[in-house]
């Protein structure tokens, strides 16, 4: 097996695990539940960083993939992969400011960012597995 048959479904598998862990991160903070919720965010970011080494590794080694949907849902799938790209891109960096200042002890400042970080890192999550259902399931 190539990594092109075998990484696009390892990297939907860390990116599920890591919205899940997204999920519970939020469930745990709003029921009080600090140590948990510390956690689960550490979860969710060690998951996404291996996602993001397996989806690197892929990208390089793998030839490019072509949607093979048609009509009109070839402008639905690129809309929705534009908008994941774009905000997965920024989503990396604010992920990192909200981890380093909640590592810091600053929980004045680390809620403020992490209103804005979670609902972007959910939608990131939520529509890279529609993206790779659409790629490697639904339109094959």
């Amino acid at each position: 097996m190539t990594t092109a048959n075998t990484l696009p479904h390892v990297t939907a598998g860390l990116n599920a695990l890591a919205l899940c862990f997204l999920v519970a991160g939020f469930v745990f903070i709003r029921t009080g539940r600090k140590h948990l919720h510390k956690r689960a965010m550490l979860g969710a970011v060690a998951t996404s960083a291996l996602f993001l080494g397996f989806y690197i590794l892929y990208h390089v080694t793998a030839p490019i993939f072509v949607f093979r949907g048609t009509g009109a849902v070839r402008p639905v799938y690129y809309a929705l992969l534009i908008s994941h790209v774009t905000l997965a891109a920024l989503v990396t960096p604010m992920v990192g400011v909200t981890v380093f200042r909640a590592l810091k002890g600053n929980f004045e400042a680390h809620p403020r960012i992490a209103r804005w970080t979670l609902p972007v890192w959910l939608y990131v999550s939520v529509t890279g597995i529609v993206v790779y259902l659409m790629l490697y399931h639904f339109y094959i």
